[in-house]
């Protein structure tokens, strides 16, 4: 431990060291986005950065909106450095200097950790235990998710048929085609807007019009096996914003953005302010609901001037501390509904103290073959910085292109990450996108084929969960956490271990269709899709992989079985070809409803 402080310190302002480096040492942690700045600097066409982050500099303070972060980073040297506190400052990898990594923190302290250990999973996992633990969630996590950016009630359905049933129609036609195809989903959750007002958030009250007969329409799911969670956002709207603003509740130094949204922010320093939101929250938890995505901590937040919040911190400091507070006020509310932790809680934004008490997603990525390049580096750059439970927005949320390729790559890519959450966004499916073919079948088969790989993995991932809460060995493994003495375990980022028995290869470049892929030393490794070869580790092989096909090996003596995925294609293929009769569907559920009406007055 390195703690340093002075006397007086009421002209401290910043603290800083710096550390030799070697000329061929690798780093790698502090954020999810490939590299720091803007964040579409991270799926820029031709980006050639990966997971090393030498030459780089980070400065270590959120930004909107790929915002996973943690002031933690390892070296290829044998060691780790984690910075405590909230303040923010940089990190500069031989960027200025080639022999020296430079680090500058702000505030009138500084302390930090050191760890050192000849394997680089020991670095990872005693810090995952030092910031966490790592929150356990329950296995309907690891089912397959999906959403919708908004909802719009329709009077017909996508192919034109009439709704008659009794819910939100493009909730109800995700939840109806996708039991109709075969298409595994634990998770629907329902973004904003759900609620009254310009922004769709007032009071935590639902809009009956846009989402009619909600509470009842989250009984319909749950009898599916299926789970309801809903967006939320640290602000207030409504009367609730009225009355935040005058008695204090709000975040000093915030300005109302042009257009109101995500204003005035909860000050979570405050007790009483918390308090009063997470009474809002509440609400939506008496509903049924057991989850939420919880957005916008890193957006709109002030970061400079005099204020302070109500424990007296600066707004400086405030501002990296904020997005776990946010969290860990959910979570408080959440647990006394759930009191066995059977609820999900997904930020976009994190940072140290964040881990005991969510999952995360890297949002909001841009939906190009370099946005799923971004993607399959941030996946594991979470796991190193101790958050092993992460997904990303399927095909992307920024430059919406949906394009067949892009999509069908990272659907393969989600199914290998701990969340597997599809859109796609601009509010539609698979089956209704604004281009040709409009009726994809090919994605349709690829999410089916996929989704139900990811729903038999669910009790693995679950597994592999526990075993982050319980040691902090990440989900998803970096080759160099498996074999840190082979260069290629360094070099190719592009392959990595889903648990310790799986070893996937994702692929980003649209008309891509091999795949050079290290097989890690030490066991054999049999391809999923060619069960007969069976390859020794310790070497590079290139493999085949049409769209569909992402490149899958198992441990040989593993206990662990996908099925024949190459017959579950064939099938997926051909159920997508026949769309599914939404008239006899929505049937279903208008019985259901009247079923449940007279049950609810027998009671």
């Amino acid at each position: 431990m390195v703690r340093l402080t002075a006397q007086p310190d009421t002209d401290i302002i910043k603290w800083g060291m710096c550390l030799d480096a070697q000329p061929d040492e690798y780093f790698t942690g502090l954020l999810e986005r490939v590299v720091d700045g803007p964040q579409a600097a991270s799926w820029k066409p031709g980006i050639a950065e990966g997971l090393n982050l030498r030459g780089q500099k980070v400065e270590m303070i959120l930004k909107p909106t790929t915002s996973v972060y943690a002031p933690f980073y390892l070296s290829s040297r044998g060691y780790a450095v984690f910075v405590k506190g909230n303040w923010p400052g940089y990190f500069d990898f031989c960027a200025s200097d080639t022999n020296r990594v430079k680090l500058e923190f702000e505030g009138p302290s500084f302390e930090m950790k050191i760890y050192t250990a000849k394997e680089p999973a020991a670095l990872v996992k005693a810090h995952a235990l030092d910031a966490g633990p790592p929150f356990l969630p329950p296995k309907w996590m690891f089912s397959p998710w999906r959403w919708r950016d908004e909802h719009t009630q329709r009077a017909k359905y996508y192919d034109g048929t009439p709704v008659t049933g009794p819910f939100n129609s493009e909730f109800m036609e995700d939840v109806l085609l996708m039991r109709a195809y075969g298409i595994p989903c634990g998770v629907y959750w329902i973004d904003r807007p759900w609620g009254p007002g310009l922004w769709g958030y007032d009071d935590f009250e639902i809009d009956s019009n846009r989402l009619p007969n909600f509470a009842e329409s989250v009984k319909w799911i749950n009898s599916q096996q299926m789970q309801m969670l809903l967006w939320i956002g640290p602000f207030f709207q409504g009367e609730m914003l009225t009355n935040a603003l005058a008695k204090g509740y709000t975040l000093a130094g915030q300005k109302r953005p042009g257009n109101g949204n995500n204003y005035p922010m909860v000050d979570f320093t405050n007790p009483e302010a918390k308090k009063y939101w997470q009474d809002g929250v509440a609400k939506l938890l008496k509903l049924g609901v057991t989850g939420f995505k919880l957005d916008r901590a890193e957006e709109d937040i002030p970061e400079n001037g005099p204020y302070k919040t109500f424990d007296g911190r600066s707004i400086r400091e405030n501002r990296n501390a904020y997005p776990p507070m946010y969290l860990k006020a959910t979570y408080e509310v959440a647990k006394q509904f759930h009191p066995d932790d059977n609820f999900a809680l997904m930020p976009r934004a994190a940072y140290s103290g964040s881990s005991p008490y969510g999952v995360f997603w890297g949002g909001d990525i841009g939906g190009t073959q370099e946005g799923l390049r971004a993607e399959i580096i941030a996946v594991q750059r979470a796991a190193v910085m101790g958050y092993p439970n992460w997904g990303s927005d399927t095909c992307g949320y920024n430059q919406q292109l949906l394009e067949q390729e892009v999509c069908a790559r990272w659907l393969a890519f989600s199914c290998f990450t701990p969340i597997m959450e599809v859109g796609p966004t601009k509010n539609v499916a698979f089956w209704n996108l604004p281009r040709e073919p409009k009726y994809d079948t090919e994605l349709i088969a690829v999410w089916r084929l996929y989704a139900r790989l990811h729903q038999r993995l669910a009790d693995y991932s679950h597994h592999c969960a526990e075993e982050a809460t319980r040691t902090g060995m990440p989900i998803v493994r970096p080759l160099f956490l498996i074999e840190p003495k082979a260069p290629r375990a360094w070099s190719n980022w592009q392959t990595y271990l889903y648990g310790p028995d799986l070893l996937v290869s994702p692929i980003w470049k649209k008309g891509q269709r091999t795949q050079d892929v290290y097989l890690p030393s030490g066991a054999q490794w049999r391809d999923a899709w060619h069960p007969e070869k069976i390859y020794t580790g310790g070497q590079t092989i290139t493999v085949n992989a049409d769209l569909h096909q992402l490149p899958i090996f198992i441990r040989v003596g593993s206990k662990i079985g996908l099925g024949d995925l190459n017959k579950e294609w064939n099938e997926s293929h051909a159920i997508a070809q026949t769309k599914p009769d939404l008239k006899a569907l929505d049937a279903e559920v208008k019985t259901w409803f009247e079923k449940y009406k007279q049950g609810s007055k027998g009671n």
